[in-house]
């Protein structure tokens, strides 16, 4: 059994026991949370797609730790105009272990 979630702009196939990294959540670490954008969810008698959400489907996961990636180099450069500005960027992330699957 799998279903499909939306948060943060994002979408992610997520399954019972699936650890993911999403954009960071206002939650704490060890607070549970709930998706409520459930776009398809899979069961033993098929597939059911929403339109566009599946109504009544909800995700529920435990925050389990908060963090910023590996950082990245943002650098613009013009040639031959002395322009050059480099800047780097971390993103903050919320790993979550997804728990149950109501459909």
């Amino acid at each position: 059994m799998f279903a499909i979630i939306e948060t943060g702009g994002k979408q992610y196939k997520v399954s019972e026991g699936d650890v993911i990294y999403v954009e960071k959540l206002n939650a704490s670490e060890g607070e549970e949370v709930t998706f409520d954008k459930v776009l398809a969810v899979s069961k033993e008698d098929g597939l059911v797609v929403g339109a566009p959400l599946v109504a009544g489907a909800t995700v529920s996961g435990k925050v389990e730790k908060h963090g910023k990636e590996q950082k990245i180099i943002v650098f613009k450069y013009k040639p031959k105009k002395n322009y050059r500005r480099k800047q780097g960027h971390r993103q903050p992330y919320t790993k979550v272990l997804i728990g149950k699957i109501q459909g």
